[in-house]
């Protein structure tokens, strides 16, 4: 075998979603925080991120996360999340991954029955509590970023369906949320190409009207993502939604051609970005448990734990809570002479 790159990364996945994370093999980043160290990543080393997503070695559906050095003191490991037209700042279902990733190959010694540590993710540390037995990280909770709501109840013109009101908030991603029913939308898991395609036009049209970005980080702009909520499906609940990932670029001549997929877990930045939401109308207050859930009819339970300020916003501390699978090992190639060195998109499935 001749490789001009040989990559590690194990296999997990978080309440459904697939986070592929790369354990070895990656090249050196400079920066003096995970935010840089991401920077660099997008700007010099992007073919790892098409290589293991797009095909032959990923899919639609994957994303994926690069361990590196932390930069913060107090961080026990860093990670670069990585998704097919972006690199999030955040995300609780590739946090969960990685937790569970680093606890169970032993990269961080696991403490049963609750093992702690802190990460440094591109949006900021994270702090993590895992619960863990006979080997196994049986639940992951972590306080994520402080969320907030940017706008409530904003009227988009949207080509193909007119005014539609959406809110607009942070959770780790920023998010513009619209209630499913008012457009007429079912969010069963089988109705997943009429949700993308109404949820790219939706984002594609709050973007260019409502365009936003973080206070204290101003690189970190959007709306990049879209969640179509309602009501809770089942008992236990207390709502859903349906998070569309971009995996390519939106025409707005064509909005029957956008090309998306559903996150298949709840989605952890989108469930705190809805908290956000809700607490910004009083509708969900400190020390409540919502627990979302997502088109495969997996959970995640988040809390408010605390109020806080972001810039002018008024903002909630979350915490988000899951667990992870790991359901594969893998090592991946790059021989020179591959004529497709950045993978590829077909538009069967793309």
């Amino acid at each position: 075998m001749r490789a001009s790159r040989i990559i590690q990364a194990v296999e997990a996945h978080a309440e459904g979603e697939p986070g592929r994370v790369i354990t070895g093999g990656m090249p050196l980043l400079k920066g003096r925080s995970v935010f840089e160290k991401m920077q660099d990543m997008a700007a010099n080393h992007d073919d790892i991120r098409l290589q293991m997503l797009r095909e032959p070695r990923g899919n639609p559906g994957l994303c994926g996360n690069a361990i590196v050095p932390p930069c913060h003191p107090e961080a026990d490991a860093g990670f670069i999340i990585f998704e097919q037209t972006e690199y999030p700042p955040m995300s609780g279902s590739n946090t969960i991954c990685v937790v569970t990733v680093l606890l169970e190959t032993g990269v961080v010694a696991m403490v049963e029955p609750v093992t702690e540590l802190v990460l440094e993710a591109p949006a900021g540390l994270i702090r993590v509590r895992a619960e863990c037995r006979d080997g196994k990280v049986t639940r992951v909770e972590f306080e994520n970023v402080p969320a907030f709501a940017v706008h409530l109840d904003a009227p988009v013109e949207v080509a193909g369906l007119g005014t539609v009101t959406v809110d607009v908030a942070w959770g780790g991603m920023f998010f513009v949320l619209a209630e499913a029913g008012r457009l007429g939308i079912s969010l069963d898991a089988d109705n997943g190409a009429e949700i993308v395609r109404v949820s790219e036009a939706i984002r594609h049209a709050t973007a260019e009207q409502l365009p936003v970005a973080h206070p204290e980080n101003p690189g970190i702009t959007g709306p990049t993502i879209t969640n179509l909520w309602g009501a809770p499906a089942t008992q236990g609940t207390h709502g859903r939604g349906a998070i569309t990932i971009s995996t390519g670029p939106f025409d707005p001549k064509r909005p029957q051609d956008a090309s998306g997929i559903l996150d298949r877990s709840p989605c952890g930045t989108g469930t705190c970005a809805k908290m956000a939401v809700l607490h910004a109308r009083g509708q969900l207050e400190i020390g409540q448990d919502y627990v979302n859930a997502g088109p495969l009819g997996t959970t995640f339970t988040g809390r408010i734990t605390a109020e806080t300020q972001i810039g002018p916003y008024k903002a909630i501390i979350p915490t988000l809570s899951g667990q992870g699978w790991i359901y594969g090992l893998s090592h991946y190639t790059l021989d020179p002479s591959d004529p497709f060195p950045a993978g590829y998109t077909v538009g069967d499935m793309w």
